[in-house]
């Protein structure tokens, strides 16, 4: 069963202020992730927690190795990271308790998606929250 976004839980997900873990963010301004962090956190008011190997600090917010030692809860993990690797970020998700995985644009893996539904996650996934938000009008 292929995976398909449900518009209500992408408005949900954007619109109800929460604390997103963006899997991937580091001080590389140049990357995708950089300018949807800031969207999320400018324009939707979202906390955001960068994780990423090196735990870098974004925009005055320390960074943070992986999931499991950013600051609970997190309601939204954010994925940067090839579709490769998406499965055992999901799987983090998992067991740090977050309540939705967002995969970004391009980073499909649909037996990831599957176990994070099982879970009772909100999946969204092959999707960008900033493009998202403003299709939305949400700034």
């Amino acid at each position: 069963m292929s995976h398909v976004n449900d518009p209500e839980v992408i408005r949900r997900l954007l619109v109800t202020p929460a604390r997103w873990a963006v899997v991937g963010l580091s001080t590389n301004r140049a990357r995708a992730a950089w300018g949807v962090a800031g969207y999320l956190r400018d324009a939707l008011g979202h906390e955001v927690v960068p994780v990423h190997p090196r735990a870098e600090a974004v925009a005055g917010v320390s960074g943070h190795p992986d999931l499991a030692s950013a600051p609970q809860p997190i309601d939204v993990v954010d994925v940067f990271v090839n579709a490769q690797r998406a499965g055992a970020v999901v799987d983090d998700a998992i067991a740090v308790g977050a309540r939705a995985v967002w995969l970004q644009l391009g980073v499909v893996d649909e037996d990831a998606a599957e176990r994070a539904r099982d879970a009772g996650l909100d999946v969204v996934m092959d999707a960008c929250p900033a493009i998202e938000g403003r299709r939305l009008g949400l700034l």
